[in-house]
């Protein structure tokens, strides 16, 4: 007799996912040693994502998490487009709609994680605050 729930589940990330999902575990241990309370991971609203929603002392902190093997081609943060800038806005004034428009401060921050192919820990992890503002249209 077959008991497929028994089976264990098969992981259909890609490896750029696995990264990806190390480097948001890895930042938030960081963000949680630098005093930032972990509210939320990977809040989507529609195609944007919210890597981590936190808790920096009066602030709501949007996070957005860039994990490279190496930085030969610029630094993890430069990934953060205009384009990407706009879901990120997107998807924090979805989130901030959820909460029923409170008011309060929030801002965007941008964690850099440098972790090699293999490699247990990360290298490196940098955290930029407030990296970006609101993008246009968007106004709160």
């Amino acid at each position: 007799m077959f008991f497929g729930w028994l089976k264990p589940k098969q992981d259909r990330r890609t490896p750029r996912q696995i990264m990806g999902a190390r480097g948001e575990k890895a930042a938030a241990k960081y963000l949680s040693r630098h005093g930032y309370k972990i509210l939320l991971r990977n809040f989507r609203s529609g195609k944007a994502e919210v890597d981590i929603v936190a808790r920096n002392k009066d602030w709501l902190v949007f996070v957005e998490v860039k994990t490279r093997e190496t930085e030969e081609f610029g630094a993890p943060s430069e990934a953060v487009d205009h384009e990407k800038q706009r879901n990120l806005s997107k998807a924090a004034l979805d989130y901030l709609r959820l909460l029923g428009n409170p008011r309060i401060h929030f801002r965007f921050d941008v964690v850099e994680v440098v972790q090699r192919k293999g490699a247990r820990r990360p290298e490196d992890i940098r955290l930029i605050q407030n990296a970006f503002d609101l993008t246009e249209p968007y106004i709160y």
